[in-house]
């Protein structure tokens, strides 16, 4: 049996396999089902976390999401952002006619045919965006969705050639290739806390010999980091989120308020004006980003009319209103999230697909709202210095 890709590493009794796969290669498929059958381990560890593991063993797990639910809950950025990488992840596998996360799949099955301890060896993929997500300001947020989506919906073909280049990079890491050189500090999230919780569980598989299939690029990390003793727990931990963000969210409001009103005191007409330009710079920037959505009518309006409100109020916004009343007046069906894992394959299923447009409505939304209160705040300001 070829020895390529594989790491073998003897340590307090135990012998670890470790498997380096790329996750969209055959080959990489294969040879985890050779490696298993051979050397019969006790336990098998895959680099996926329970959610991960959950959609693909359910492929039906998109029938059984409320909408409302991710809107309240305000994760439709997240969930965005996990269909975009999965949308890359299948055009790649689509186009070597195969299936993405095969080797994962095939670790899955291949441990219940040999009767191994199936290990899901990975962090939560959400804790992990949560850790990358504290790592970067309003700006680099920014950089990473358009870095997300320009890799994903490029018309590029993938070569051989590239597809073995992957077989060095994690899965997110292959999307974020770039960012991670603009932002370096996310290679700790994304790439050493990972290398260190897949040692940790790893080491604590059950059995005497256990095979580890993993992205390749962890390889490396894993082999040392798997010497040392790891807290999961503190590597589980969601960063506290800073008051800074808050204490900003509330100071605008006051501020915009406060000044508007000093403008009312010396000039009502410059007060006037200044709420009008709230009111529309808001509302028109909020409502284009539902409009850009391909957002229904209603949508567009409550956007229009939310924004200014809820610019004011950190605790609510715009996007939410106008999702809510996106997905009341054109309700998702069945279909619709049934389709999900063909219509991610490209920008036009993303706008086509009314829960994928939801999510857009509601991402859209708010950045307009964002922008918008930019520009109004900046001419509130200027209104107000004019009539000191």
């Amino acid at each position: 049996m070829s020895e390529e890709n594989i790491t073998r590493i003897e340590q307090d009794g135990k012998e670890f396999i470790l498997i380096g796969t790329a996750h969209v290669s055959k080959t990489s498929a294969e040879q985890v089902k050779t490696v298993i059958e051979n050397e019969q381990p006790d336990a098998v560890c895959i680099e996926l976390d329970k959610q991960r593991y959950q959609s693909i063993v359910e492929g039906n797990r998109w029938k059984d999401m409320d909408i409302f639910k991710v809107i309240k809950e305000k994760k439709a950025s997240l969930l965005l952002m996990n269909l975009a990488i999965s949308s890359f992840q299948k055009r790649m596998a689509k186009q070597f006619g195969i299936e993405a996360g095969q080797e994962m799949i095939q670790g899955i099955n291949s441990a219940k045919e040999n009767n191994a301890h199936l290990v899901l060896a990975d962090r939560n993929i959400q804790i992990t965006f949560a850790r990358i997500w504290g790592g970067v300001g309003f700006k680099g947020k920014m950089m990473l969705l358009g870095q997300v989506f320009a890799g994903i919906f490029t018309k590029e073909t993938i070569t051989e050639e590239d597809l073995e280049k992957m077989k060095s990079q994690d899965s997110i890491q292959s999307i974020l290739n770039e960012f991670t050189e603009s932002f370096p500090r996310l290679k700790k999230p994304l790439i050493d806390e990972r290398d260190q919780y897949l040692a940790q569980k790893i080491k604590q598989a059950p059995g005497e010999k256990i095979v580890a299939v993993l992205g390749a690029a962890h390889v490396p990390g894993i082999t040392k980091e798997i010497k040392k003793d790891h807290d999961l727990k503190a590597l589980t931990k969601v960063p506290p989120k800073s008051k800074v963000p808050k204490i900003i969210g509330w100071s605008i409001p006051i501020l915009i308020i406060a000044l508007i009103g000093f403008t009312f005191l010396n000039n009502p007409a410059a007060g006037w004006q200044q709420m009008l330009s709230w009111l529309l710079w808001n509302g028109t920037f909020s409502a284009l980003g539902v409009a850009i959505g391909l957002g229904h009518p209603l949508a567009i309006l409550t956007a229009f009319v939310a924004a200014p409100i809820t610019s004011l109020n950190p605790l609510i916004a715009a996007g939410w209103f106008a999702g809510f009343v996106q997905a009341f007046v054109k309700r998702p069906h069945v279909s619709d999230f049934e389709r999900l894992s063909e219509d991610v394959f490209s920008v036009k299923g993303f706008w086509k697909n009314k829960a994928t447009r939801v999510l857009l409505i509601v991402v859209l939304a708010n950045l307009g709202s964002t922008l918008g209160t930019i520009i109004a705040g900046t001419d509130v300001l200027r209104l107000f210095i004019n009539n000191i």
